[in-house]
């Protein structure tokens, strides 16, 4: 099937970036778990074991195309991607924000997925077809108080993600968009923290506020996200593409319930 391993290998090669931690590295551990060839793109941090990996801004365009260079050195090729790599960006009403953190939240969330997939698609045609699975969130399915910016850009990564599923089947590459919800650890944790800092409410009130959004009453895990990736990569999916795919244990809103 195109785009489910490498010519006469059973075996994905698998590029994600922002892989060194968070969803990106349980993407990575899941592939590799699979017997997947993975190599790792992030600006800091150490790969998962058994990994290839890049320091890289894929924000940059120079630092893209040396990324690739070392993809196709490591692994020959390509039949996966999980572009992956985002920031939470400012938090705060819009008339408090500054032009320059707008900006780079664009850049990391957005113009890094354009950049990287324009350099992958190439390379998933050459193996006669293949999948991207590009990050979201589910702040881009809904608005999201406070955080207009990262708001703006998951919405944009979503229409992006429709548009090279249109462009890019008939070469048998399936492109979809994963939407996590809000997703237990450290990263979570500075989101509730700024949030807490901008409005006067407690960590705990945030917190609360955010299980009861969602139907479940409770955060997902990296490892949720990462299974998901596994499983729209495989031929099981093979018919699955231009889809916005949430793994959020149901969201509801996210207009956080402590301000109702």
């Amino acid at each position: 099937m195109p785009g489910s391993a490498a010519p006469g290998s059973t075996r994905q090669r698998v590029l994600v970036t922002g892989g060194a931690s968070g969803i990106g590295r349980a993407m990575a551990e899941a592939f590799i778990a699979t017997g997947a060839r993975v190599h790792v793109a992030d600006l800091v941090g150490e790969p998962p074991v058994g990994a290839g990996f890049t320091t890289t801004d894929v924000a940059d365009e120079t630092a893209v195309d040396g990324l690739f260079k070392a993809v196709a050195s490591d692994l020959g090729g390509l039949d996966v991607l999980c572009n992956n790599v985002g920031i939470a960006g400012p938090t705060g009403p819009i008339e408090d924000l500054d032009v320059d953190d707008w900006d780079r939240t664009m850049a990391v969330n957005l113009r890094s997925m354009f950049l990287v997939c324009r350099r992958a698609v190439p390379l998933l045609r050459e193996a006669d077809g293949g999948v991207i699975l590009n990050t979201s969130s589910t702040a881009g399915m809904t608005g999201y108080p406070m955080r207009s910016p990262y708001a703006a850009s998951k919405w944009a990564v979503v229409g992006l993600g429709a548009t090279l599923a249109m462009e890019l089947g008939e070469f048998g590459i399936r492109v979809n968009t994963l939407c996590p919800g809000s997703v237990g650890g450290d990263r979570m944790d500075r989101v509730i923290a700024a949030e807490a800092t901008a409005t006067g409410a407690t960590a705990d009130e945030i917190r609360t506020g955010y299980q009861n959004q969602v139907s479940m009453r409770t955060f997902v895990e990296a490892e949720d996200i990462a299974a998901m990736a596994v499983f729209l990569a495989s031929p099981a999916a093979r018919y699955v593409s231009g889809q916005t795919i949430s793994v959020d244990g149901g969201l509801e809103t996210l207009r956080n319930a402590w301000r109702t």
